[in-house]
């Protein structure tokens, strides 16, 4: 089976860690819209006026990896709003891929290595929708 991973959470949750978990020994491949910026912001760092264009870029990354058929392929960014996730379902139904949705607490009370500011990651936990 192929396998989509959606792993959300607010900002210093531990996204990036738990994917590149998933990930390790060479299994599937993790991406994010943060890795946008580290090629194409300023200083190789998030820039947030580009978020919009992160987003397009990491799915069409994710879609060149579905396409190839990579397994799993596991997705790191926020995705605070059910409709933020609405293209990967797509793809991974027209592609025949099995997604699993995976949100990560900071229990650790990690930090965000974006600096984003704690108003910012305050509003974006009151918008996180969960659906069960």
């Amino acid at each position: 089976m192929k396998n989509l991973i959606l792993v959300r959470g607010v900002p210093g949750s531990g996204k990036t860690t738990f994917a590149m978990l998933l990930t390790e020994h060479n299994k599937g491949i993790e991406v994010c819209a943060d890795e946008y910026g580290k090629q194409y912001g300023p200083n190789g760092e998030f820039y947030p006026a580009c978020l919009g264009e992160a987003h397009e870029w990491c799915e069409n990354i994710v879609h060149t990896l579905i396409t190839a058929d990579v397994t799993p392929v596991v997705v790191h960014n926020t995705f605070t709003k059910e409709i933020e996730m609405q293209a990967y379902y797509e793809m991974a139904r027209k592609y025949g891929y099995r997604v699993t949705t995976i949100i990560v607490e900071n229990r650790h009370n990690g930090v965000s290595t974006h600096n984003v500011p704690e108003a910012t990651i305050e509003n974006m936990r009151s918008r996180f929708e969960v659906s069960l």
